[in-house]
């Protein structure tokens, strides 16, 4: 599992610098872009459960903390429970190459979303929240959508350094 979570959190930051550098000039609206240190999370939770999803989610938000603006410690916490909450999917569907993808990314940029929302209520001044009637929040979720059967198809190629093969890896 040690190695699971350090290739994921290593495939996790990777991602994030690339879409925090190459990515950035590339965006079609002022703020949005694909989140694809996300799917990353969602791949390697789906792929190995609840423990590593967390983990990958915890660590590599953490250090996603780190290079953003953000309040330390909010993207870890977000990540942590999409993780948790895809990795308790591990197993419960076929993982074809179209669709779940798509609905497991759609889903996880709309908790994202919400998660934000919810920390906005209460700390208004600190944590911006996301808009269902911004144009930014519809593109980053498009993004994600579309991009998401494609970089999971990239990732089965890594798949013997992202899931494990049974519990004791």
């Amino acid at each position: 599992m040690i190695k699971r979570v350090l290739w994921g959190v290593v495939f996790i930051m990777a991602a994030a610098l690339l879409q925090s550098t190459i990515l950035s000039p590339l965006t079609l609206h002022i703020y949005a872009k694909p989140d694809l240190a996300l799917g990353i999370l969602v791949f390697t939770a789906y792929m190995n459960g609840t423990m590593t999803g967390q983990l990958n989610g915890f660590f590599s938000g953490f250090l996603i903390d780190f290079l953003s603006s953000a309040p330390l410690g909010l993207n870890a916490f977000i990540r942590t429970l999409i993780g948790a909450l895809t990795g308790l999917l591990k197993g419960t569907f076929f993982l074809n190459t179209f669709f779940l993808p798509m609905a497991l990314c759609a889903a996880a940029t709309a908790f994202k979303a919400l998660v934000y929302f919810l920390l906005h209520l209460v700390y208004s001044e600190i944590i911006p929240a996301y808009s269902i009637f911004d144009p930014d929040f519809w593109v980053e979720m498009g993004l994600n959508t579309i991009l998401a059967p494609f970089l999971f198809l990239l990732l089965k190629l890594c798949s013997s350094l992202l899931v494990g093969q049974g519990d004791n890896d």
